[in-house]
């Protein structure tokens, strides 16, 4: 066995036993945790709440507790999941802040290991080799030290730019569809999740850097001075790499909104693409849809983790300074105390030698008292809630914010299937309303009708009926819902709240 694939096997092996993805990965109950952590965070994007997850990884090891590969015990699961968190906390995967939990690059990692196993989209095109290319030839211009060089590769991009308009100008230009189009779209895609892990990393990093700073701290074996270097340093060290370059030029970003607006216009209007439909899935399509939003959170992540870090410090300050304060005015109180023992009307005394030269400042105006009351640090003040009104032009608000008011019209759905089942004038199943009414609204639609079933009391058994529809993004879908038989009279004898 050579030098290299030595060196490589044995740092395969620490990664086996240190990764946190890697433990996670080929733990017994590891797809157990990977799948309710994945399933909360689909639901909040920021940080989970220990008992949810608590609560959902309960539920998920009680479903499997018959199974003899997973080695779980029925005795309690609450106590087994409640454990099993606690210890991918211990290793590193998942980290723990005030009862919440917040995701780590590790847990990235091992989530898009596991979503990458079903993709069979060749990643080798045309394309990508024509990128490679391109990127290879600006790389070699820009280490050229040689001005006509450079001059000559200058020129010659202009004069493909010029021909290149003139093609347009004239009306003779490609559109990208089919095959070429979704190739791209999948591209941005990739590079859009690679931004939010590069945020990630940088997180880890300000929350490992918190740790160490933490441990400084607590052993005492560093002056304030030092402290502050550390923190600095390590803020300037984090900054130069090639993820703290990434999160530097977003957060820079962030304070011109112009260009995160266009980012967003353009987005939408990829997402408008047909193309769009075939090369992305809809959580897919989804999360490019909220991708500034996101790379936003993240980035308050962030913010939050150096926050933390810069807290610490000041409030180590704070109490250095203060237990300062402190042990100067014993000292004083001291020295006061030993002034009292001397006889001062004797001239002798007054007029004798002391070995302690004079250092006080002349400041006649004040007492003495005043002049050597020491006082600890004050609290910074409270700065009161910016509570003015702002006014808003609607036109202005962007498309995502009137969607989000597109919600299902519970009392309208109520009264049209109430006049359809008077016209019909027979029972009706789920899968015959949902025929007559084409659900806008697919699952809100399906749980109007079973909340009805359900007040009215129909009898419910287990049979069950598939049910077609198509959403409206043009996708097709089917819910299992029981098969039941809803009557005029069922829904006229509903008395309730919508």
């Amino acid at each position: 066995m050579d030098e290299q694939t030595h060196l490589r096997t044995r740092a395969y092996l620490v990664a086996r036993h240190q990764h946190p993805a890697w433990k996670l990965l080929s733990a017994t109950r590891g797809p157990l945790v990977l799948s309710c952590l994945q399933a909360l965070m689909e639901q909040n994007r920021e940080e989970i709440l220990f008992e949810d997850a608590q609560q959902m990884l309960t539920d998920i090891l009680r479903e499997h507790a018959n199974s003899d590969d997973l080695e779980l015990s029925t005795d309690d699961p609450a106590a087994d999941a409640r454990k099993e968190l606690r210890s991918w906390i211990r290793k590193g995967l998942i980290v723990e802040r005030d009862g919440r939990l917040m995701a780590t690059d590790a847990l990235q990692k091992a989530l898009a290991f596991v979503e990458g196993l079903d993709e069979k989209i060749m990643t080798s095109t045309a394309s990508r080799l024509a990128t490679v290319q391109r990127e290879i030839e600006n790389l070699e211009t820009r280490l050229n030290p040689n001005a006509q060089s450079r001059a000559d590769h200058i020129r010659r991009k202009i004069k493909d730019l010029e021909r290149e308009l003139a093609e347009v100008e004239a009306g003779r230009f490609k559109v990208l569809a089919g095959a070429e189009a979704a190739e791209g779209i999948r591209e941005v895609y990739n590079l859009a999740t690679s931004l939010r892990a590069d945020f990630r990393r940088v997180e880890d990093s300000y929350r490992e850097a918190d740790r160490q700073l933490r441990q400084s701290i607590v052993s005492e074996q560093h002056h304030r001075g030092e402290i502050v270097d550390r923190l600095l340093d390590g803020h300037d060290t984090l900054l130069e790499t090639a993820e703290g370059k990434v999160f530097h030029n977003f957060n820079e970003q962030l304070s011109r909104s112009t260009e995160l607006d266009n980012m967003k216009h353009r987005l939408r209007t990829i997402l408008k693409n047909p193309a769009t439909r075939h090369a992305l899935s809809r959580q897919q399509q989804d999360e490019l849809r909220w991708l500034v939003i996101r790379l936003i959170q993240e980035s308050a992540a962030v913010i939050r983790a150096r926050a933390r870090s810069e807290k610490d410090v000041k409030g180590f300050l704070k109490t250095g300074l203060a237990a300062e304060n402190h042990r100067v005015g014993e000292l004083l109180s001291s020295i006061l105390n030993a002034a009292l023992d001397i006889d001062w009307s004797s001239h002798r005394v007054r007029k004798s030698e002391t070995p302690l030269p004079p250092v006080a400042v002349a400041v006649s105006s004040l007492p003495l008292v005043e002049r050597l009351r020491f006082k600890s640090a004050t609290e910074e003040q409270e700065q009161s809630l910016e509570l003015t009104d702002q006014s808003v032009n609607l036109e202005e608000v962007d498309e995502d914010f009137w969607r989000a008011f597109d919600g299902l019209d519970r009392e309208a759905l109520y009264q049209e299937t109430v006049e359809l089942l008077k016209v019909t004038d027979r029972p009706m199943t789920i899968g015959d309303l949902a025929t007559h009414l084409p659900p806008t609204h697919d699952l809100e639609t399906i749980a109007l009708w079973l909340a009805m079933a359900r007040e009215a009391e129909v009898e419910i058994t287990e049979d069950r009926e598939a049910v077609d529809i198509t959403d409206s993004n043009g996708q097709r879908l089917r819910f299992h819902v029981p098969q039941l038989m809803l009557t005029l009279q069922d829904a006229e004898s509903i008395d309730w709240e919508l």
